[in-house]
């Protein structure tokens, strides 16, 4: 994508997009907490893995990607989408990642209960998860591109996301870990995808 297509320097680009400068200070606002969150998963991701003892964080170790119900990293094509649409399912995964977060810390709460950085960690990530993704729909509102589902209700989200972890978690410590561990990359990979998404409706952003 050049630096034009799809960007507030050409709305001819994609029709949703207007260059007015409210939603031009909006994109910009939303872009810097998202860069600001990029850097506090990339915290959270090496702080959880020096909690969990060996094998985790031994060079070489390639942990099993355990599937997280309801969520899943972004898809290969996401760049090539309309910004809209990636926009959406950015906020759609934004959306899914604070009950996870949550059982992950409630989880570590018990294995680790003298590691309160690290539990702090994970309820920020909750709520920047949630600060985000609001931030993320106000864009898209104000693109005039509206998500394309309703977000779930918090109670669903939060029983949904506990019924996906039962699983792991009654398996044993270990699956638990692992899939903690492919929580927190998967809220590093959003906020991060989410950080380029909005780069690119930066006049002046990448190419």
């Amino acid at each position: 994508m050049s630096r034009r297509e799809g960007s507030l320097e050409n709305p001819q680009a994609d029709s949703s997009i207007s260059p007015l400068p409210h939603l031009e200070a909006k994109i910009r606002q939303t872009h810097s907490l998202a860069r600001l969150l990029t850097k506090y998963a990339e915290q959270l991701l090496q702080e959880y893995v020096q909690h969990q003892g060996d094998p985790f964080g031994l060079p070489g170790f390639s942990p099993p990607r355990l599937p997280v119900a309801g969520l899943s990293s972004p898809a290969p094509g996401h760049a090539g989408l309309p910004a809209p649409e990636r926009l959406r399912l950015d906020a759609a995964a934004l959306s899914a990642l604070p009950p996870l977060l949550d059982v992950v810390r409630r989880h570590q709460a018990e294995l680790n209960p003298r590691a309160p950085r690290l539990l702090r960690r994970l309820e920020d990530a909750a709520r920047q998860a949630r600060a985000l993704g609001a931030a993320v729909e106000a864009v898209l509102a104000a693109l005039g591109a509206e998500p394309r589902e309703p977000r779930p209700e918090p109670a669903a989200a939060a029983a949904a996301a506990a019924a996906a972890t039962a699983t792991a978690t009654d398996a044993g410590v270990f699956p638990a870990k692992v899939l903690g561990l492919r929580v927190c990359g998967l809220y590093r990979e959003w906020v991060s995808r989410t950080e380029g998404d909005l780069g690119q409706l930066v006049p002046g952003g990448p190419a």
